[in-house]
């Protein structure tokens, strides 16, 4: 028998259900909702959700349970997760164990039962914000909701990234990879390309040069990237001077190198149905995404990319310094895989420099 709980927005609205996973008496962060009808182990373990409680739209959660070859992270980052239904026993034969247990494991604390369509309809209208839930009085959750911090000016990387550089596939070419928050499946992918070397998200321009790298990838990661001069400082420096390929945070930190604003998005794109055009030749891809904020005015760069739902910037290229990168993910494990010749052109612009 679960115990009730509550989830209470920043705003006031409230929404009942069951208290489940490591359940806790009050726990806050910022209230994002998830679209993709699958994939939810990867959603959970990816860093770029640390400091959000994920609400997914899709009313059954849990039903191929969980199994470690599907984890993008060492643990969930998430602060909490909201769903309607959270099935007890999973059907599928590479599950080995349920996600409710893979929880309380990792302490991440969750409610079920609750009217995830409303509450998807009034972080749509109202945005992401804000929130607490648990098993704590009304009055209690309120004041934990009206106190909770949004993910604005956070540095949220440093929480998530390696403490030290570790090596990573077997690829004919040398790539250093910034982790600001890196998913295996990034890694996997970049992993036939080349041999890796992963390091963490402060290391000097310098330092990654002296590895005499044919690429640099900027990973994705969570939180806001104004919160991030530093490594966008570095990645200034790296610009110009060897191929550069950024995904999601490493997109905007890359933007935000070359002189370009970032801003926050209402509510965020998280899911992996989002239609994004490519401007060149007019072909629509089906993407996965997950980013609360967006970039516009690059300075030098080409927009290559848009998001057809909102005309957000999804792509940019600088030819001159044969860098690129895109706010989605074209690795998407699982998800659509309409993208993943940006990795062939990631190992052509890694030739050209090296030819060059």
């Amino acid at each position: 028998m679960r115990a009730p709980a509550l989830l209470v927005l920043a705003d006031g609205e409230v929404f009942e259900g069951e208290a489940a996973g490591a359940a806790q008496a009050v726990a806050t962060g910022e209230a994002v909702f998830n679209t993709a009808l699958s994939g939810y182990q990867e959603v959970l373990t990816d860093p770029s959700y640390a400091g959000q409680v994920v609400a997914f739209t899709y009313p059954h959660i849990g039903n191929c349970g969980v199994n470690a070859d599907d984890d993008e992270g060492r643990r969930p980052w998430c602060r909490g997760v909201v769903v309607r239904d959270l099935t007890d026993e999973p059907s599928n034969w590479r599950a080995t164990g349920g996600l409710e247990p893979f929880l309380v494991r990792h302490g991440v604390p969750a409610v079920t039962g609750v009217d995830t369509r409303r509450l998807t309809r009034h972080l749509r209208d109202h945005g992401a914000m804000p929130c607490a839930f648990g098993t704590a009085p009304e009055p209690e959750l309120r004041a934990a909701a009206a106190a909770a911090e949004p993910t604005d000016g956070h540095d949220l990387v440093h929480g998530v990234t390696t403490d030290r550089a570790y090596e990573r596939g077997d690829g004919p070419w040398r790539v250093v990879v910034y982790d600001f928050g890196v998913k295996e499946t990034m890694l996997r992918q970049l992993g036939t390309l080349a041999t890796v070397t992963v390091v963490p998200a402060a290391t000097p321009a310098a330092d990654v040069l002296a590895l005499a790298p044919d690429g640099v990838f900027l990973s994705n990661g969570p939180g806001d990237p104004a919160a991030l001069p530093g490594p966008a400082a570095a990645i200034a420096e790296l610009v110009g001077k060897v191929p550069v390929f950024g995904i999601c945070l490493g997109h905007q930190l890359l933007c935000t190198a070359l002189g370009g604003r970032t801003y926050k998005l209402p509510f965020g794109h998280h899911g992996s149905n989002h239609p994004v055009q490519r401007l060149a030749d007019g072909r629509v891809e089906v993407t996965s995404q997950n980013h609360n904020y967006a970039v516009a005015d690059v300075p030098g760069a080409v927009v290559t990319h848009v998001n057809l739902n909102d005309g957000v910037v999804e792509g940019i290229r600088v030819d001159s310094a044969n860098a690129f990168s895109v706010q989605y993910h074209p690795e998407a494990g699982p998800g659509p895989h309409d993208a993943r010749y940006l990795f062939d052109e990631f190992a052509a612009a890694m030739a050209a420099g090296r030819s060059g």
